[in-house]
């Protein structure tokens, strides 16, 4: 992989690690409102990156099916978002502002639990990045740098927010500053992880490139709707989390459109 690729993998990361420095700098945890429109705005980003970035790349690839193209993207879809449902009914996590943790009867403490949560939600992403890095390796024709480093810048903005997002309820749990910075960095690390080992996959099966781009739309939609929608519309005033997810999906396509 040359280094545009590697920067390009590098750049979610980067935003979760510079939002979970916010907690060298704010004291208190973010205000309710605050974390439901960044909530907002990260599911609209996802989706918009699900559609433009994943899923039409692969109907794209698709095209030479003719009217079946839709069946590579529609499977990939339905794998991706089952393997996400598998992860959650495997993994115990405790989602943002949730009293009861999900998945199987744990011992962990809530703050791991917390990171677990990210952490899970995270693979997706990582593997998004992975797959449309991987699609520009494969066919530079239908997927262009600019769309992938498109995709990478998106999934940071919103990896800012929600950097800060873990970290700062970590060091309300009493957590030092430092551990609650690395809580929150380790929340992120494993989107680069997913990234490299999904652009390794893809070298042997170049084929099932379209099954691989909706697979990451389908797992990434799946942690919108049974995670961030939740979040962002629970409690009164939820038109702000609507409006702010009006406001991610517009940013990630015109990212996506501008630099693609």
């Amino acid at each position: 992989m040359n280094s545009e690729i590697w920067k390009g993998i590098l750049i979610p990361f980067l935003g979760t690690s510079l939002g979970a420095a916010c907690v060298y700098f704010m004291k208190d945890q973010l205000n309710r409102q605050l974390q439901r429109g960044l909530t907002g705005f990260a599911a609209g980003v996802m989706v918009a990156a699900s559609i433009w970035s994943l899923l039409i790349p692969a109907l794209e690839e698709s095209a030479a099916l003719g009217r079946l193209a839709f069946i590579p993207a529609a499977v990939g879809f339905w794998v991706g978002t089952l393997f996400l449902l598998l992860l959650d009914t495997l993994i115990p996590h405790l989602h943002l502002n949730a009293q009861k943790a999900e998945g199987p009867k744990s011992h962990l403490a809530r703050t791991t639990m917390m990171i677990l949560a990210v952490t899970f939600h995270n693979i997706p992403e990582g593997m998004a990045v992975g797959m449309i890095y991987a699609g520009f390796l494969n066919d530079p024709g239908t997927i262009t740098l600019g769309s992938a480093i498109a995709l990478s810048l998106g999934i940071a903005i919103q990896n800012f927010p929600e950097g800060a997002i873990i970290s700062l309820p970590l060091r309300a749990a009493g957590l030092g500053h430092h551990k609650a910075f690395v809580g929150g960095v380790l929340s992120g690390v494993v989107e680069p992880i997913a990234a490299v080992f999904t652009i390794w996959a893809s070298q042997y099966i170049v084929r099932l490139l379209p099954y691989f781009l909706s697979f990451a739309a389908g797992a990434m939609l799946y942690v919108v709707v049974e995670e961030l929608i939740p979040e962002m519309s629970e409690g009164e005033h939820s038109n702000i989390g609507v409006l702010t997810f009006a406001l991610g999906f517009t940013v990630m396509m015109i990212l996506d459109v501008s630099l693609g």
